[in-house]
């Protein structure tokens, strides 16, 4: 037990780690991209800028709305890093300290939760502005979680499997090469869930004022600054795994999922510099009128084809 719970620790400080050196890459290349250099004045080139403003973040003095609901103020932002910490005991590994059999089913319940995250941060505000943006935000995940879980389910009827881990070490194809659109609607649902460009209406400065985190600063807004990356982080795994990392040699798999992940992290990157941002009633009618409906032909049509050539 004592391992088990020592592994995990460390696994979440790497992460932890790993998602403070993706928001400096994150700002040198949209540094560049909008021709400039990005954080370059701490030490050398600015590589410990992530620690400099993780100090400045965790130093400054908490400010608290006289009107906002103290504990599920507080509570909200720490349930929102929580899950997100959680996230990466599914992550695939070479030596796994814990083996989940049904992974992926925990992954969209954890994914699901953090709805209640979002509500909460906007409701216990007390604010109209970050109740405004807490509803939109919370009508794009839900709406896209369900594009999101039938896309997966397709996904899946390929896989033959809910483990993550077997899912690395055992399955020989892309499903990538096999049905590209599987890829194309399922990395357009993970925009919208992560609230990235051109989905990020959940922080719609112009339209919401920061929306649903306006009230939060210091300690609070660093917890969900940083939930927002490892979830990116997270699914940029998880999408490695499912539907790119393939290789022959079993020990090289790893490595494979690790490149193919820093790769996808930077369409995220990329995509944020170059996309402006959609109009909410397009983003809806993009699940609603074209995803979903697709996503259950498709399903119907797998269902169908099993039922009549088992």
């Amino acid at each position: 037990m004592m391992t088990f719970l020592i592994s995990i620790m460390f696994s979440f400080i790497f992460a932890l780690a790993a998602m403070a050196f993706f928001t400096l890459l994150e700002r040198k290349i949209l540094g560049y991209a909008q021709i400039r250099k990005g954080p370059n004045k701490v030490s050398i080139m600015g590589i410990p800028q992530p620690m400099a403003d993780a100090l400045k973040l965790f130093s400054k003095a908490q400010s608290m709305p006289t009107m906002s609901n103290f504990i599920p103020f507080t509570v909200a932002p720490m349930s929102s890093l929580l899950l997100a910490l959680i996230l990466w005991v599914l992550a695939p590994t070479p030596h796994p300290s814990v083996f989940i059999l049904y992974g992926v089913v925990l992954f969209l319940c954890i994914s699901s939760l953090s709805v209640y995250t979002t509500i909460g941060m906007g409701w216990s505000s007390n604010s109209k502005y970050a109740l405004l943006g807490a509803l939109r935000s919370i009508a794009q995940t839900i709406s896209y979680e369900v594009t999101l879980a039938l896309w997966l389910i397709a996904a899946l009827y390929l896989l033959n499997s809910f483990n993550l881990q077997w899912v690395m070490n055992n399955s020989t194809f892309m499903i990538t090469l096999l049905s590209p659109i599987i890829t194309y609607v399922w990395f357009t649902c993970l925009l919208a869930e992560t609230n990235r460009t051109p989905f990020d209406f959940a922080e719609g400065e112009s339209e919401l004022v920061s929306g649903f985190n306006i009230e939060y600063a210091s300690t609070l807004f660093a917890f969900i600054f940083m939930s927002e990356y490892m979830n990116i982080m997270f699914v940029s795994i998880m999408t490695s795994t499912l539907l790119l990392q393939k290789t022959l040699y079993p020990i090289f798999s790893f490595g494979f999922l690790i490149s193919q992940a820093l790769l996808i992290m930077l369409m995220f990157i990329i995509l944020r510099a170059t996309l402006p941002r959609m109009r909410y009633d397009r983003l809806m009618n993009l699940t609603w009128m074209s995803f979903l409906p697709a996503s259950l032909a498709f399903i119907m049509n797998k269902a169908l084809l099993s039922t009549l050539w088992p």
